[in-house]
Parts: C-alpha cells; structure tokens; sequence
C-alpha cells in the first residue's frame, strides 16, 4: 500500500465516522494510557465511535500527522474535525464541553468508565 493510498483512508474515516478515535492499539486492547484514557472517557459517554489502532504501520502515524497537524496519539475527531489529544479531550471531559460536543449528556464524574459502549463499532483497519 502506498502514503497516498494509506493517507486516502485516513481522510475517509476522519469524513466518514461521526467519531473517530486513532489510537495505539483497540478499544479492547489499548497498547498506550493516554489511549485507554480517551476510550474509557467515549465508553462512560455511551457515545458510538470508531477507532483505529496506529500500530501495524509506522507509516500510518505520519500520515495521519500530516493530515492533522496534530503530533501525538491518541487524535479523536468529531464531525471531521480533530477535536484532540488525551489532555484536551480530559479537559473538555471534566468541563461538559466533550458532552457538548459529542450531543451526549454529560454523564456523573463519578460513574464507573463501562467495559466497552454498547453501540460501539470494531476496530477499522487500513489495508
């Protein structure tokens, strides 16, 4: 697969999944804590999102940075727009403005994070 290839399936999933986690590793499997973070905050939301592990190709990270401008993993976008990385989405979390953001209610700070959220969809792929 060539950067070009890799960079246009990258764009699709940004434009075509409402909420878009890039992450290392899978929502069941995070190799990263600041990607467990980011997921466990989406799964206490009972938000549906989509997610892609960064991992099986170094060259996914780069072009994803490119496209983003956004150096750092975990990169969460909404709507097709990079809302973050693990500190500003904790931020937004604990303000409500995730909630906001996401058209979810802003849940109790102190519900347990849910094993995986009920309409969540498995991991995409590249490739």
């Amino acid at each position: 697969m060539t950067n070009e290839e890799i960079r246009d399936q990258l764009q699709q999933a940004i434009k075509g999944e409402r909420v878009m986690l890039f992450m290392k590793g899978t929502p069941d499997e995070p190799r990263c804590g600041f990607s467990a973070r980011v997921i466990s905050m989406l799964d206490v939301m009972g938000t549906e999102y989509s997610a892609l592990d960064i991992l099986p190709d170094p060259r996914i990270r780069q072009e994803l940075s490119e496209l983003s401008g956004w150096p750092t993993i975990p990169q969460l976008f909404v709507n097709g727009e990079l809302v973050g990385g693990c500190d500003i989405v904790t931020e937004m979390f604990e303000t409500g403005e995730l909630a906001d953001t996401l058209g979810v209610p802003q849940p109790e700070l102190e519900q347990a994070p849910a094993a995986q959220a009920p309409g969540q969809s498995p991991p995409l792929q590249i490739g």
